[in-house]
């Protein structure tokens, strides 16, 4: 069976609403967007560098592939388009329909949770899931998320949505290997354990 792994920018208080741009998720009147990109370093770039060239396919909510896709393709400035364009991304969604404009992307329509479990069970690569907060509230809730790599900020923003919210279920994880970078941000991955506590 195949691993999910979630990276997820989050600050100390456990926000991930938001972290790319000033635009990317006004949702509840959050002000704060583009709040990780002062902490960008090259240890930071160095372990996405690293992730990105695990070959892992990509899972998508809805939300987060049309803002990806509104970014990425096309540019040149970075090392990580190349590799979004050509990995083969699935896009959980009750309201698109093929064909999806970005190249080599699945609909996965339907029930995310079914539809993500039918799909782990497929031989293939691991999914990354990269932000989709959404989506990676709905996988949590059914133990479907094999590992957390979380970029921990030191910054707290009191408001916006969380990783961890009021409904999230129990779950013990198991620290695996942590960095930290040189604006203080702590990449810790986690494993999910095989039992809660």
């Amino acid at each position: 069976m195949r691993k999910i792994v979630a990276t997820i920018s989050l600050t100390l208080d456990g926000v991930m609403q938001a972290p790319g741009r000033p635009d990317e998720d006004r949702r509840g009147g959050f002000e704060h967007g583009g709040w990780a990109a002062a902490y960008r370093d090259a240890v930071m770039m160095q372990a996405m560098g690293e992730g990105m060239a695990q070959k892992a396919e990509l899972l998508f909510g809805r939300r987060t592939y049309e803002d990806f896709f509104s970014v990425w393709p096309g540019r040149t400035d970075n090392p990580f388009t190349e590799v979004l364009d050509n990995s083969q991304k699935y896009v959980t969604s009750r309201s698109l329909r093929e064909p999806l404009p970005w190249k080599n992307s699945t609909l996965l329509a339907g029930d995310a949770a079914e539809t993500v479990a039918r799909l782990k069970e497929q031989p293939g690569n691991d999914m990354a899931l990269l932000g989709s907060g959404e989506l990676l509230q709905t996988l949590m809730r059914h133990g479907l998320v094999d590992q957390y790599v979380l970029l921990i900020h030191p910054l707290v923003l009191g408001r916006g949505r969380r990783l961890f919210n009021a409904d999230a279920a129990h779950a013990a994880l198991r620290l695996v290997k942590s960095v930290t970078t040189t604006t203080g941000v702590l990449i810790a991955t986690y494993a999910a354990a095989t039992e809660a506590r």
